[in-house]
Parts: C-alpha cells; structure tokens; sequence
C-alpha cells in the first residue's frame, strides 16, 4: 500500500465522527499525510462552502470534490471544474418533487436551497411513521433530520419555481430527495433511476440524491488526478456508503468504513475502524508506513 500520492476522502460517515466533527486523531493524520507530499483531497455530496467552514478550522486548503462529483474546487477556492444539470430537468425532478410533499436540497453555485416549510415536512413524516410503527426509534430519526440541518449555506424558498427566475442563472449542480418512507424512496428511484442523463445515488438511509450523468464522485477523481500527473493506481479513496462506489472502484486502492455498507465493504481493496474510531487516520497510518 505504500507510493500512494493522493487520498481522497467522504466527509459524512467517514472523515466525520457520529457528531459531525473531524476528530483530532483524523486532523493530525491528514496532515502528516500532507507533510508527507500526499494530495488530500475532499470528495463528499456536502456542498463546497460547507466543506470550507470545516476544514478553515483545521486551516487546510486542499482540492474538494463536491455535490457528489459535479464541482471541483481548486485550495484557492476557484472551480476548476463543473456537471450541472440541464435546466430542464432540474425543474422537472424539482415539480416532482414539491407535488408531493418531499423534503428536498437544492445544491447550486450559490446556496443550498430548501423549502420554507422543509422541517415541517419531516415532522409530519415523523408522526406518521409513529402511528403507524410506534416501535420506530425516533431517536434515530431526528439524528438523520439533524444532519440534514447540520449544513451551512442554507437559503429557504416557497416555491422551486423561485430559482427559474428570469433574474436568476444559477447552476443546479445536485437535488437530495428525503423521506422516512421507504416506499417514497422507493418512488424517487422508479423516477429517475433509468434516466440516461442523469446519475441517481444515496448517501445515507433517507435520501436519494441527482446530478447529470458527467457527475459522480468516481468521475471527479478520475479528472483531479489526470489534472495533477498522478495515476490513479497511486490513488485511495475512503468511503461509506452507495455515493462512495465509484470513487472506491476508481482509485487504485479503495477503503471502506468499519460503519459502511456491507456492499460497499464487498467492493473495497481494505477496510478500516469506524468513524467514531478514527478510521481515516488508522488508514493514513497504515499507507504511511
């Protein structure tokens, strides 16, 4: 595993402990990691100022994949590169969307935008899903609704139709579809999930996230090292869940998560300790060794 010049890493699930923190150990490693002349590269569905707002923290700068592959970032913060969807589309997953009642996340170039009464929505879905599963851990519930919220970079609208403004240009980079319900989940994947332009994936339980065809975080890697000289069998990529597959399949080592899905630990070269035990930073250590 030695020789490798470029790390990329997921923030949720991955770089991220149970409370949303980059812990010290993981901080530490990624920086021996970057004094050891390895590109640390952040590649996560999180939009890119929320990336910054973590790692100006840590006081980092490094090269950021962000809405699942369909932006990267430079370390001065300019793009280097961009998929969005066509605009067409993006209304239409939108319509489709707000017709039935989805909590869902605009990720543009200038903001996440979010319904108004987006919290709303997901208390109803709490309730119903009460009465008809009381057994249903709300606990768990509210701690996915809290990551949701956990975002920086948050701008509430009525109506999507609010973003197809004459006055507006904005790119519509990724759409997060969200619900308790599986068989809502369900629904948004028959949707959109055998459209040739566009690629659908999951970052966690309860969402379901699309970006064009050109954006994947698999996608994004493969354009980054080509940009910086290094082969890809000189890569590794970490990663948890379904959004991580293609960067895991891409890079020349691929790691899992202790916490990931099992499918996702079924394609991984090597799988590491959890989030909540530093596995970014016990992976950094054994590719440094």
């Amino acid at each position: 595993m030695t020789n490798i010049q470029l790390i990329a890493t997921d923030l949720d699930g991955t770089l991220l402990n149970s409370e949303h923190k980059v812990s010290q150990e993981n901080e530490q490693a990624l920086k021996e990691a970057a004094a050891n002349g390895i590109e640390v590269v952040v590649s996560t569905g999180r939009a890119y100022f929320d990336v910054r707002s973590i790692f100006d923290q840590l006081g980092m700068n490094t090269w950021v994949i962000s809405a699942n592959g369909a932006v990267i970032h430079d370390p001065t913060g300019q793009v280097y590169h961009s998929a969005a969807l066509q605009e067409e589309k993006a209304k239409h997953i939108l319509s489709w969307l707000e017709e039935r009642d989805y909590y869902y996340e605009v990720f543009t170039n200038e903001a996440i935008f979010t319904p108004n009464r987006g919290r709303e929505l997901l208390a109803i879905e709490m309730d119903r899903l009460k009465s008809a599963n009381p057994e249903t851990d709300q606990n768990v519930l509210k701690q996915a609704a809290e990551v949701q919220y956990s975002q920086s970079g948050f701008s509430y609208i009525d109506t999507y139709k609010e973003l197809f403004r004459e006055d507006r240009k904005l790119s519509f980079y990724n759409i997060l579809g969200f619900s308790f319900f599986q068989d809502r989940l369900k629904a948004g994947w028959d949707m959109f999930g055998n459209d040739s332009d566009l690629t659908l994936v999951s970052s966690a339980d309860h969402n379901f996230e699309i970006g064009s065809k050109d954006a994947s975080k698999g996608q994004a890697l493969t354009r980054l090292a080509e940009r910086l000289g290094i082969p890809l069998s000189r890569a590794a990529a970490v990663g948890d869940s379904l959004n991580d597959e293609s960067m895991l399949r891409a890079a020349g080592v691929g790691v899992a998560m202790g916490n990931a899905r099992q499918d996702i630990k079924e394609i991984a070269d090597h799988v590491t300790l959890s989030n909540d035990e530093h596995g970014v930073a016990h992976m950094i250590r054994h590719l440094l060794k």
